[in-house]
């Protein structure tokens, strides 16, 4: 009988998050990565999205190990909510930055496996399989690709990457371990395709130095720099830049304040204790003084970044002689949120400086046509999954493919669940496993199967109340009385509905100038008044708030 390995996505195909990729040979499992999703706004109650594991738990199969790719959210963000429904104990690996990020992690959520490190180049076996962590360039250090072996053939496990070959930090994408560990053959190549469409290379890291570095100089107030907390180079870039202006920088945002943590501990980030300033110390400092590097460049509606343009950040105010520079690009389907927040920003009258405004402080983690074909010409695959993309990035990737004379039926474009069967000399798509939106609270870690459930049970537990406000979109104040409705508990209403009343209008009139994001002021509403209904009666009912534009 033929032996066959059979490879399942549960994520990271057609979509950019939820990276989850199962190897499966006779009862044996081999996992790569283990990354969350992002909720959007029209998802209510809902904080991140996980992997379906559902397969993985009904298989029974033994999981004989997980490999890590890189530090970033989306690849090892779930580790803290998937392994604690897994039963069985497995080894995890990872590069010593990736296992010092997903450790933190790990610690704060209580969970108690541990990550192990495993040098780059050192082949480690798993089972039945064996990986190999191959360095390459990325916007965050020690990302790697893996060489997985498996009885069946050798797979190339391409996930996010560039090929820079000027980075800041100096370590570049090794080649020539690529070109020796694919000269054993490699049966399928998964890459990364999120950068596709674009033609050429992209721009080196090395670049944006000189941006910053004017930008803070040109400042007569604060500079605000919001990126992606993990981008290790570029962070060091920006403490580079302030050191050379003479400035003191502060970061803010918990998700910051632990990469600068970790990246001190782990002689990653580059931070003299004399330039680092508590964010509740920045009052002792003149504003052009001042760098603020700030989580929240998604928009996400309870980071930093939002509180700050909307007035709402106890520690700093924006005016009009800051800057605030964007140092990244919307994820894909994040563009809504990220607009009104630049929105938001300008209205304060702070310059604003963004893409597509500027391209001068950000270039993409992720390679260009140029880069996917150099990959594709080092590795020689007889298969190729295009994996980390949308399905129109997927698309280009196949049709950037077959331009370079790959057969379009070497080619297979996949969604989340779709198994593919591997002999060694043929490839075809399997069973179609059914996944699932798995959607988790990021405070409380509770999973829900879908919003609408937790909804019933605070109904059940706790009651509901309506929160109906006119909002005046001129100046983001209350048209008269907010109207409280309330069902499943009798307080005395009339009491409650004026403390909210006062703690909703003491709020808003922080800010008064012209509404741009309804879904801050929707959700401020709705945090205001639970906060009030907890503090006078102890409960926790849901709580929709119903926003009239007049």
């Amino acid at each position: 009988m033929q032996d066959f390995l059979s490879l399942i996505p549960l994520g990271g195909v057609g979509d950019v998050t939820k990276n989850m990729y199962l190897y499966q040979y006779k009862d044996e499992v081999l996992i790569v990565d283990c990354g969350i999703g992002f909720a959007d706004e029209t998802m209510l109650g809902v904080d991140l999205l996980l992997p379906d594991i559902s397969y993985l738990l009904q298989s029974k199969k033994k999981i004989a190990g997980m490999v890590i790719t890189h530090g970033h959210e989306d690849h090892m963000g779930a580790l803290p909510f998937i392994l604690p429904q897994i039963s069985q104990q497995f080894p995890i690996y990872a590069s010593r930055l990736t296992a010092a990020l997903a450790n933190e992690k790990l610690k704060e959520f209580a969970v108690p496996t541990r990550v192990e490190v495993v040098p780059f180049g050192k082949t480690t076996q798993i089972g039945s399989f064996s990986a190999t962590f191959i360095p390459v360039t990325h916007s965050v250090p020690d990302t790697s690709h893996i060489f997985i072996t498996t009885p069946v053939g050798n797979f190339y496990h391409g996930s996010d990457f560039k090929f820079d070959d000027t980075p800041y930090d100096g370590k570049k994408s090794d080649y020539e371990m690529i070109k020796r560990l694919s000269s054993q053959g490699v049966l399928c190549l998964l890459s990364d395709c999120l950068g596709a469409e674009r033609e050429g290379r992209t721009g080196s890291e090395k670049d944006i130095l000189s941006h910053f570095q004017d930008a803070i100089a040109k400042s007569k107030g604060k500079c605000i720099i919001t990126t992606y907390s993990s981008h290790m180079a570029r962070l060091n870039q920006i403490i580079e830049a302030t050191r050379n202006a003479n400035r003191h920088i502060s970061f803010v945002g918990r998700s910051l304040i632990k990469t600068k943590d970790v990246g001190k501990r782990e002689g990653y980030l580059h931070l003299p204790s004399e330039l680092d300033v508590p964010i509740d110390q920045i009052k002792n400092y003149p504003d052009n003084q001042l760098v603020l590097v700030v989580a929240g460049t998604q928009g996400q509606q309870e980071s930093a970044m939002v509180r700050m343009a909307n007035n709402q950040h106890k520690d700093v105010k924006i005016n009009e002689e800051d800057t605030v520079i964007f140092s990244a690009d919307p994820i894909p389907g994040n563009e809504v949120l990220v607009h009104e927040l630049i929105d938001t920003l300008a209205r304060r009258g702070a310059t604003v400086l963004y893409p597509p405004v500027s391209h001068a402080f950000h270039v993409s983690g992720h390679g260009s046509q140029e880069e996917l074909s150099q990959l594709m010409q080092l590795t020689k695959p007889k298969h190729i999954i295009p994996i980390g993309g949308q399905f129109r990035h997927m698309t280009a990737y196949r049709n950037m493919a077959i331009s370079q004379g790959v057969s379009k039926n070497n080619i297979l474009l996949l969604d989340d669940g779709q198994e593919v069967m591997f002999s060694r000399n043929e490839a075809g798509l399997g069973k179609k496993i059914p996944v699932k939106n798995v959607y988790v609270d990021e405070v409380s870690g509770e999973e829900v199967e879908h919003y609408v459930l937790r909804d019933r049970q605070k109904l059940s537990e706790g009651g509901i109340v309506i929160v109906l406000c006119e909002i005046d979109s001129g100046n983001g104040q209350l048209v008269g009385k907010p109207e409280v409705i309330i069902r499943g508990f009798s307080p005395d209403v009339a009491r409650l509905s004026q403390r909210i009343f006062k703690d909703i209008s003491t709020a808003l009139s922080q800010k008064k100038d012209r509404v741009t994001n309804w879904v801050y002021i929707r959700k401020l509403i709705g945090q205001i008044t639970e906060r009030r209904i907890y503090r006078d009666i102890r409960r926790e009912p849901l709580v929709l708030p119903v926003v009239i534009e007049v």
